[in-house]
């Protein structure tokens, strides 16, 4: 069983050292590309090796996974041969430690409680939505303005609502997100980072695993194997509801408690966003009052 963890941990370095290079065009690092066809995608084998000043041989061999223990020297030549920038330089370094098995225990899942405090703190960002989700994008809590943001999600059971599943199975996302493709491009980068770290979650392998079978985008998506997330600082809706606003996105880690963080969205007050807010928080909240009244009959 030992050796079949390290071969399978070796054989992740190389998808992603693989995933790198094909993705590295050789006029990106320099090199100048003659007038034949070139058969392989992004670098060949021998020129990030060439780059990187290690042997061809050697390179095969971390790329085929065989190779499981490579220098922090060798892992920053490859880095800097392709470009990486601080995200993805860590993430080799972090996949070259569990192959080499020098990684600590993996900790135990992440907890899904969200603290009372917590949800007091959302209350009171409104009408800014707001809400708390977990490591791998399940919505833990929420404000009002939080979850009636993402049009129709409040139509998915509780234990479905996932802003990744939503962004590629919701029929309303694409509608929602003007720029979807970019959305879901840095939502799979950071699937893609977490999962590399801790591979055999079964909240990631689940999720990855239902987006895998019912997404062809998001199977193109992941086998790109980009682990940079460009997060922007404001995020455009066409909410169905109030029209097109654009809100400041912040994103903070919840302290004490790993794999949560806390989203929120803020207008100015004054500006036409924030009255958008107003009306989206007040019509959910008197939807929900109404709902509350009638559900015990």
């Amino acid at each position: 069983m030992a050796s079949q963890s390290v071969h399978s941990e070796g054989a992740e370095l190389g998808r992603y050292l693989r995933a790198r290079r094909t993705q590295t065009s050789p006029g990106h690092v320099g090199l100048t590309v003659g007038a034949g066809i070139r058969r392989t995608p992004g670098l060949r084998r021998e020129e990030l090796a060439t780059l990187a000043g290690i042997s061809i041989d050697y390179y095969v061999r971390l790329e085929r996974g065989k190779e499981t223990r490579p220098s922090p020297a060798v892992l920053d030549s490859l880095a800097r041969a392709l470009h990486m920038d601080d995200q993805e330089h860590q993430h080799l370094r972090e996949l070259a430690a569990r192959a080499a098995r020098y990684a600590p225990e993996p900790p135990p899942a992440p907890s899904r409680t969200v603290r009372p405090h917590l949800k007091l703190l959302l209350e009171s960002l409104r009408p800014n939505p707001a809400y708390v989700i977990s490591r791998s994008m399940d919505m833990l809590a929420w404000n009002p303005g939080g979850l009636a943001l993402y049009a129709g999600l409040e139509e998915w059971p509780i234990k479905h609502r996932n802003l990744a599943r939503y962004l590629f199975l919701h029929p309303a996302a694409r509608d929602l997100f003007p720029d979807w493709d970019r959305q879901v491009t840095g939502c799979v980068a950071r699937l893609r980072a977490v999962a590399g770290t801790a591979p055999d979650a079964p909240d990631l392998t689940n999720l990855v695993g239902e987006l895998l079978l019912k997404s062809p985008d998001f199977a193109g998506l992941w086998e790109r194997y980009e682990v940079t997330g460009r997060k922007p600082a404001q995020k455009s809706f066409q909410h169905p509801q109030v029209g097109k606003v654009t809100l400041a996105s912040q994103s903070l880690h919840v302290e004490g408690t790993p794999g949560q963080r806390i989203g929120v969205y803020t207008a100015e007050p004054g500006t036409p966003e924030h009255d958008a807010l107003l009306l989206l928080d007040m019509a959910t909240s008197a939807t929900s009052a109404h709902t509350t009244v009638l559900r015990p009959s």
